[in-house]
């Protein structure tokens, strides 16, 4: 990988982590336009942990951003709640973390278990028109309902819990997911996607403490550039920080449908491209995870 590589990767992270689009589907989207998919396993597994590193990079942006609720909720733990919020939130994605372990042992090969299963991208065509769903379902449910004052609360933290452990399929975008949780739990689009982003946070910790262990005994690391890798860590948090300014800005305005049109449409040509027997794309199926 080199530096222009980096960039690009870190700039895809950094704008595809807070916009409803799924940076971890458009960094292997990218990693397959740029050749660098079908690499050997061991060097693969590199960039799994590159794309780790990438989500931390996007960690800056929302220290920055949120540096006030963070420090109101630390201080005040008891009085603000969305500390409490945080880790209920967290419980049902640790939880389907876990089950698809138990329920994806091993499906991808040795060592290739729960959502790394997907990791070779044979589902990103899926995923894309998946997040594409969530998001019409979103806008729809939204224009309905009348707007509502309601805040976060243990129902809306549990509920976009859940989405962001689907969330962790590549391509089925996390914050799209979360706030077509938050909006369907009973929350108006600018709150779902206010606490979507927070809880980012400790989703993007626990990856790094749970796979960047793995991938440190296995050596993964020894495969990455520094310059490069420390290139795209900065693109991402730059990137990342006028995104998720972005977002807040424009999501009680804009609808989601227009984020939903671009993710059908490549999802269909990814789709078309991989039954017509790209040679780029692996097959559809879980066999095409195999090292």
């Amino acid at each position: 990988m080199n530096v222009f590589q980096g960039a690009l990767l870190g700039l895809i992270q950094g704008l595809g982590e807070f916009l409803p689009v799924s940076s971890s589907g458009h960094l292997l989207l990218a990693r397959f336009l740029l050749g660098i998919q079908n690499a050997a396993p061991d060097v693969q597994a590199s960039y799994k942990v590159l794309d780790i590193l990438l989500h931390v990079g996007t960690l800056i942006p929302l220290v920055i951003v949120f540096w006030k609720d963070w420090i109101n909720m630390l201080r005040h733990p008891v009085k603000n709640r969305l500390l409490l919020y945080l880790v209920i939130a967290s419980l049902p994605t640790l939880v389907i973390y876990l089950a698809a372990k138990v329920l994806f042992p091993n499906v991808g090969g040795p060592g290739v278990s729960g959502f790394a299963v997907f990791d070779s991208g044979w589902f990103l065509g899926a995923s894309f028109l998946i997040t594409a769903l969530f998001l019409l379902l979103c806008d729809l449910i939204s224009t309905r309902r009348p707007r509502s004052g309601k805040g976060v609360g243990p129902l809306q933290a549990v509920v976009m819990g859940l989405f962001q452990g689907i969330g962790m399929i590549p391509g089925v975008s996390r914050s799209g997911s979360t706030i077509f949780g938050g909006v369907l739990s009973g929350l108006d689009k600018k709150k779902a996607a206010s606490f979507s982003f927070i809880m980012s946070a400790p989703a993007i910790l626990g990856s790094l403490i749970m796979e960047g262990k793995d991938a440190l005994d296995e050596g993964y690391f020894k495969h990455l550039e520094l310059v490069p890798t420390l290139v795209g860590i900065l693109v991402a948090a730059v990137a990342g920080y006028f995104a998720l300014r972005f977002m807040l800005k424009i999501i009680a305005k804009v609808p989601m449908s227009v984020f939903a049109v671009y993710l059908a449409v490549i999802g269909i040509i990814f789709l078309v491209m991989q039954l017509s027997g790209s040679s780029l794309l692996p097959t559809f199926s879980a066999a095409a995870a195999i090292p």
